[in-house]
C-alpha cells in the first residue's frame, strides 16, 4: 500500500533525521541495475530504460551531497555488457556519453573514470578521458564513474601496473615475489588514494556482486534492494543507510 504523498514525505523526513551522521559511510558504490526490466514494464525499449537510469543518476548524488557522503562509484557498464546486442550497446554507450558529459559539466563532482577504456570505442574512452579532466580541479563530491568495468580486469590490471613499476626499477621476479604484499596492489587499483567502499547498494532485487570492487569491497556491507534504479528513491537510498548504521562492523576483531 501507498502512503498518501503528505504521510510520505514526513516518514522520508523522519528518517533522514534519524540517521546518525556520524556513523554513515564515506564511500557508497552502487551497481545500477535494472534499466531494462524498468523499461520492459512500461512496454518502452532498452534505450528508455537507460535514459531513464542516467536521469537518476544527478539526482542520486545530490542525496548523497546533502548527507555528507564523501565518495560514491557509479557502475553504469561491464565488461559482460559489451556482449550485448550491437544496437542495444551502440545506444546505451551514446547515453553514457551524455551522462558522463553532463556530469562534467555542471562542474559540481570531480569524477574519476574506472575501467578497460581500451575495451570500448575510441570516442566512448576519449570523452570520458575529457569528463575526468574537465572535472580534476572541482573540490567537491568525488564521483567515480565504472565504464567497461570488470573487478577481476581492474585486479589483473593493478598487477600488471605493480611488476611494471617495479621492472624498471631493476627488481628481479624473485625479488618481485619476495616482497609483493596487498598493499601493494591496493596502491595500483582504479581507486588508490580512496576509503574503500563500506556500503554497495544493487537496485532491481537481485542480489550478487557480478565482479563490483572485487578487492575493495572486502569489508563492506551490501544491501539489496528491489527497486530498479530508474524508480530508486531518496528513501530507498536513506533506509540503505538506516540498515548500515545498525549493522555491527567488527570487521573480523
Amino acid at each position: 500500500m501507498r502512503l498518501p504523498k503528505q504521510l510520505y514525505s514526513l516518514y522520508e523526513r523522519q528518517l533522514a533525521a534519524s540517521l546518525p551522521r556520524e556513523s554513515l559511510p564515506r564511500h557508497v558504490g552502487v551497481i545500477l541495475d535494472g534499466n531494462r526490466r524498468w523499461a520492459r514494464s512500461f512496454g518502452e525499449p532498452a534505450a528508455t530504460g537507460h535514459r531513464r537510469g542516467a536521469d537518476k543518476i544527478s539526482e542520486f548524488l545530490g542525496w548523497s551531497e546533502d548527507l555528507g557522503i564523501q565518495v560514491v562509484t557509479l557502475w553504469m557498464l561491464s565488461t559482460d555488457n559489451l556482449k550485448r546486442s550491437p544496437d542495444e550497446l551502440d545506444a546505451l554507450l551514446a547515453i553514457i556519453e551524455d551522462a558522463v558529459a553532463g556530469l562534467a559539466e555542471c562542474r559540481r563532482w570531480r569524477l574519476r573514470i574506472m575501467g578497460s577504456l581500451d575495451l570500448l570505442p575510441e570516442s566512448t574512452a576519449a570523452k570520458a578521458r575529457a569528463a575526468q579532466a574537465a572535472t580534476a580541479d572541482v573540490a567537491g563530491l568525488e564521483v567515480n564513474v565504472a565504464i567497461g568495468y570488470g573487478g577481476r580486469h581492474e585486479i589483473a590490471d593493478a598487477v600488471r601496473a605493480y611488476l611494471r613499476e617495479q621492472a624498471a626499477s631493476g627488481a628481479s621476479v624473485e625479488e618481485i615475489a619476495e616482497h609483493i604484499d596487498v598493499e601493494h596492489i591496493a596502491e595500483h587499483l582504479y581507486t588508490r588514494g580512496q576509503p574503500d567502499p563500506e556500503l554497495v547498494i544493487r537496485t532491481s532485487g537481485e542480489q550478487r556482486l557480478g565482479g563490483f570492487l572485487l578487492w575493495q569491497s572486502a569489508h563492506a556491507e551490501y544491501y539489496f534492494c528491489e527497486a530498479y534504479w530508474p524508480s530508486f528513491r531518496r528513501v530507498d537510498y536513506l533506509r540503505a543507510l538506516r540498515s548500515y548504521t545498525t549493522r555491527d562492523r567488527r570487521l573480523g576483531r
